[in-house]
């Protein structure tokens, strides 16, 4: 089964192909990690993102968002933090993955959330490992 290449691209006038799956599923993760939720019309829950997230209203020794009470460092298995979130998303767009979890590591000091994503692939039941981070704020 041939992948589509993120970002898209034409080759000899048909969108480019690969067949590494998991360097394509890490490819839309980072689109979908990347992308701000309501930016894509026909679906406007695509995408990622922290609501109401500013510097005041974040507790810098806790790490929590106070308009939301979620916590930016957690799993997935918490329903309280932005790692739930995450995982439900995934879950949603990314159907070649299973048994998704998700963990967010805040750094204060860098201002940045350290996520790892765990899953298995569901073609080829091998397990899969995706990491990125997110800058909170300047």
């Amino acid at each position: 089964m041939s992948n589509l290449v993120i970002p898209l691209t034409l080759h000899k006038g048909r969108m480019a192909r690969t067949e590494k799956l998991t360097e394509a599923i890490s490819d839309y993760l980072t689109l979908l990690v990347t992308t701000h939720c309501n930016l894509i019309g026909p679906d406007p829950g695509f995408g990622f993102s922290f609501n109401n997230l500013k510097f005041e209203n974040v507790n810098e020794k806790e790490g929590i968002v106070y308009n939301t009470t979620k916590k930016l460092s957690g799993s997935s298995k918490n329903l309280n933090t932005y790692a739930s979130d995450l995982q439900q998303t995934i879950v949603r767009y990314e159907p070649r993955l299973q048994d998704v979890k998700v963990v967010m590591t805040y750094v204060r000091e860098e201002k940045q959330i350290y996520t790892t994503v765990d899953a298995v692939i569901s073609e080829t039941q091998q397990p899969y490992q995706y990491s990125t981070t997110i800058k909170v704020w300047h």
